[in-house]
């Protein structure tokens, strides 16, 4: 039996294409998505790839308005979208949306089931004020059920309460036939490359947001721990941009010897030649409720250094596996490890294998069966 599927959710991600396009894809899933906005020009430099969008969508008109550290999104037309889509099921992505409560409000008048796509965890610093964890626990009481990306936002539900049953796993994921394929081209021509984009023979990548929360202030300082005959071997690459990103250049220019590059934000179709040219990705984060990029950097066959306050540490990383896990904000243990890749290129090269294992299990279509399953519940009574 085929259902109408609406998801709510808020930009056109481009990490969020290639998972819709491959639910549009199956006989039991109509699927219409709802984006809240096209994008957010004030934290995101992506490209919207319009032209790669394989589903049925729309865009709702909005306006973002920021009072102190709160970022307000204001939709209108939500109500209209629901009606003339007539959802069977409603996932929703996040409840710190007027639009979210307007959703759910909308699915208990019209008797839909209503699910709450959830990636928060222990570790994220988001939350804390008193009426916001009131109204996060209003809302997380009125759904049918819960989709989670893995381990850690699964624990988050259950320590609120919420009971395994309602709770549906659906892995996080990346296009990873694009990366992996990118990544085996660009080391066909690896030399080249590495010579036109400036980088070092060998090199620790960061990928992501250039501000302090993903402790790249600590894995700087890491770095310059590292014995300086390693640092003369093997440089540090920040792919990105951010509002820390002036602080971090002047603080790398007092590190010598030493290899540190800033290459400024990069768009997809980029990416692919930093992640293949690296030894090792790094993500200090302080909080994360995921991080797609390590998702990208196991795909290109890396080993990964998380800290433990990433959401996909529990599911991505296996100690001395596949990489190493490590605490946040700990410039020791961050310089221990790196110490360890940076003398042992070997280790790279084989606990890169296993991400690249590892990363098979997290695709599109893993994270289809997910939604699937979830669905398949609305008829077996597991509500």
């Amino acid at each position: 039996m085929t259902r109408r599927l609406v998801i709510i959710t808020e930009i056109i991600s481009p990490y969020r294409i290639p998972l819709f396009n491959e639910l549009a894809q199956r006989r039991d899933v109509d699927l219409h998505v709802i984006f809240l906005a096209e994008t957010d020009p004030g934290l995101r430099q992506w490209t919207v790839y319009k032209n790669e969008i394989n589903f049925s969508y729309q865009v709702l008109r909005s306006w973002r308005k920021q009072i102190g550290r709160f970022h307000w999104l204001l939709n209108s037309g939500l109500g209209r979208a629901l009606k003339s889509s007539r959802p069977d099921v409603i996932v929703c992505g996040g409840y710190n949306y007027l639009a979210s409560w307007q959703a759910l409000l909308w699915a208990r008048i019209h008797s839909t089931p209503f699910f709450l796509w959830s990636e928060s965890n222990a570790q994220d610093l988001r939350s804390g004020h008193a009426l916001l964890e009131l109204l996060k626990t209003e809302f997380l009481s009125q759904c049918m059920g819960y989709v989670v990306p893995g381990r850690s936002a699964a624990e988050y539900l259950r320590s609120r309460g919420i009971r395994q049953q309602r709770i549906f796993t659906a892995v996080n994921a990346v296009d990873n036939e694009r990366f992996h394929a990118d990544a085996e081209s660009v080391r066909c021509d690896a030399a080249r490359l590495r010579n036109d984009l400036g980088l070092p023979a060998r090199y620790f990548l960061f990928t992501g947001r250039l501000v302090r929360e993903k402790g790249v202030f600590e894995l700087l300082a890491a770095y310059a721990k590292l014995e300086g005959h390693l640092r003369e071997q093997v440089g540090l690459v920040f792919v990105g941009d951010g509002a820390a990103r002036e602080a971090l250049e002047e603080e790398s220019r007092a590190i010598t010897p030493g290899m540190i590059k800033f290459t400024g934000f990069i768009q997809r179709e980029q990416l692919a030649a930093y992640y293949a040219l690296a030894d090792v990705f790094i993500l200090p984060t302080y909080t994360d409720t995921w991080g797609l990029v390590v998702n990208e950097a196991m795909t290109c066959g890396l080993p990964i250094l998380l800290s433990r306050a990433a959401g996909c540490a529990a599911d991505l990383v296996t100690e001395d596996w596949n990489g190493h896990i490590v605490p946040s904000r700990s410039v020791t243990a961050l310089a221990s490890v790196m110490g360890t890749f940076a003398s042992q290129p070997d280790l790279c090269a084989r606990m890169g294998a296993n991400s690249r294992k590892r990363i098979l299990d997290y695709s599109p279509q893993q994270w289809c069966e997910g939604i699937v399953r979830m669905m398949a519940s609305v008829g077996d009574g597991r509500g």
